[in-house]
């Protein structure tokens, strides 16, 4: 299984499917926002070939070349968006799915209209210029995983029962039934409206509030992709301490002025330690001092009912590989395991009923070994399935392969009660 991500480029194109005029183009290398472009006559063959197809009612959806994977995706017959990656051991499924949440980012930040019915090209790649910042933070070496596993990214913070009731008060105070607590671009805490928001907004909404520069207080006009695509709503950001924002999603009302100073204090002053707290669970997603076993070099827990995730590859971080090459690592294993070794998650298109019969034939934990010609080098890597949770486990070379599934249940049972 390869690095992904290893120095490969990604290139991101949105065409008007009708005139195949390009909206824009996005590019990433080895993780960072690069600056090449493709040549217009590059963009002209791959937009042709995919109109050419469906001329002729054949569907592209995906080819490959030695180095490079090309997937193409039609969204309501205006926008066309076509994905190239280099990088090594990128996957059909990582891509599809990367296509999907851009896609959810423009509705989110434009709305399905201004989509759908473009009467002015040039004022649209205007408005799609607020949406950059959200789609080069999906092309590159993000620490969150959402965009990928479609499940939102939270963390257990130490005090979470407090958290959770000085939230519901406040949002009952602030006349909105959708509040969240967001740590780093991770939910921390939310009222059952927010958790009850759909896909792709449920991911889409925290990751936007983790990519913008800091800023005390944000009304920002957003569309939901799934709940309503064509009547914005209000998202307002408070900054409670630095990296640690409450976020609103309103109509009309309250207006942002208030929320002043005095109903923050009411209801968040008594709060000051456990709201630091949650700082540092950013990056390690499970608080501190939780028992974890030596040998786990990063976890990956999916609730794929809830929709939910922790994500983490700081248990312990001065061990090799790297954060960056860890977080490679679990994208990989999961694209691999998801598309084939695993049941297609609740709810996902793909999922057909005669899959679901056949669920008992369905494997329920798989491993790779890395390194394994060489004794004490490389790593491990476990997949565990039972009831609605899934867990991957990156863990170190020392770890003896006879024992991964035990391990990797052992841990699945500690972290139940957490997701």
């Amino acid at each position: 299984m390869g690095e992904e991500g290893t120095e490969g480029t990604v290139h991101l194109l949105c065409l008007a499917a009708s005139s195949g005029v390009p909206l824009f183009c996005r590019s990433s290398r080895g993780g960072a926002p690069a600056r090449q472009q493709l040549p217009f006559s590059v963009i002209g063959s791959l937009n042709g070939v995919h109109m050419f197809g469906q001329n002729l009612e054949v569907q592209l959806s995906s080819a490959k070349t030695e180095d490079t994977t090309v997937v193409w995706k039609s969204f309501h017959d205006s926008i066309t968006l076509i994905v190239l990656s280099s990088e090594e051991g990128t996957s059909e499924l990582r891509l599809e799915r990367l296509l999907q949440m851009v896609f959810g980012a423009m509705v989110l930040l434009v709305g399905l209209e201004e989509l759908t019915n473009i009467r002015n090209v040039e004022r649209l790649k205007k408005e799609l210029r607020a949406s950059y910042r959200l789609i080069d933070s999906f092309l590159g070496d993000s620490e969150l995983i959402g965009d990928l596993t479609q499940c939102v990214d939270c963390v257990v913070p130490p005090e979470g029962s407090l958290l959770q009731e000085a939230l519901s008060g406040f949002a009952e105070a602030a006349g909105t039934a959708f509040v969240s607590l967001v740590v780093s671009g991770r939910v921390v805490a939310a009222t059952e409206s927010w958790w009850r928001l759909g896909m792709p907004e449920a991911v889409l909404l925290p990751w936007l509030v983790g990519s913008l520069p800091p800023q005390a207080a944000r009304d920002y006009p957003v569309y939901l992709p799934h709940g309503s695509p064509t009547v914005p709503h209000r998202l307002l950001t408070l900054t409670l301490l630095p990296g640690l924002e409450l976020c609103l999603l309103c109509g009309p009302r309250p207006p942002l002025s208030q929320l002043d100073a005095q109903l923050l204090e009411r209801w968040w002053q008594p709060l000051l330690d456990p709201l630091r707290a949650c700082l540092p669970l950013g990056s390690r997603a499970l608080p501190a001092g939780f028992p974890l076993h030596t040998d786990i070099l990063g976890l990956l827990l999916l609730h794929l009912e809830l929709k939910r995730c922790l994500f983490t590859v700081e248990p312990s971080g001065d061990q090799e590989p790297s954060s960056e090459q860890r977080r490679r690592l679990f994208r990989s294993f999961y694209t691999l395991v998801t598309a084939t070794h695993f049941p297609p998650e609740a709810g996902q298109p793909e999922e057909k009923a005669e899959e679901v019969v056949h669920r008992a034939q369905v494997p329920r934990a798989c491993y790779l070994v890395s390194g394994a010609e060489e004794p004490g080098t490389g790593w491990r890597l476990v997949a565990l399935q039972l009831g609605p949770r899934r867990l991957l486990l990156l863990l170190s070379a020392q770890s003896p392969t006879h024992g991964l599934r035990g391990l990797a249940t052992h841990t699945l049972h500690a972290l139940t009660p957490l997701l």
